[in-house]
């Protein structure tokens, strides 16, 4: 959709993604900040989560939704495409990956929102040398 605004690397990329994060419960920042110390898909998911109850187009159902892998964004959750589009560029900013609308158009639930986000990080992830 747009590229990241900075890159891991640069300084104070890690102040701006801390910045996104702030408005959010104690546990999502924490699990953000494991996320970005260990890679742990299990804490991507918690951000991921949250990102996307914080996104709902209709905050009184974002209060009273289980969101489970089931869920549909567009169907369940009342997402259109100016929600799509702004959830998007949210995820990019904060986890310095790029999303195509190729790609985002492809997913239609909760379940594979946080699959299609665990396979563009782990892809982000660099290599170990050997």
């Amino acid at each position: 959709m747009h590229q990241p605004t900075s890159s891991s690397s640069e300084p104070g990329s890690s102040d701006a993604a801390s910045t996104l994060v702030r408005h959010f419960p104690a546990d999502v920042r924490d699990a953000f900040e494991r996320f970005r110390a260990q890679r742990s898909p299990a804490d991507a998911d918690v951000v991921v989560l949250a990102v996307v109850r914080d996104h709902m187009p209709n905050k009184a159902l974002s209060a009273t939704t289980t969101l489970v892998e089931g869920t549909r964004l567009i169907e369940d959750l009342g997402f259109d495409s100016i929600a799509i589009t702004e959830m998007v560029f949210f995820l990019e900013d904060l986890f310095q990956v790029r999303i195509a609308n190729e790609e985002i158009l492809r997913v239609r639930t909760v379940g594979e929102l946080r699959a299609f986000l665990r396979e563009k990080l782990a892809a982000a992830e660099p290599t170990p040398r050997a």
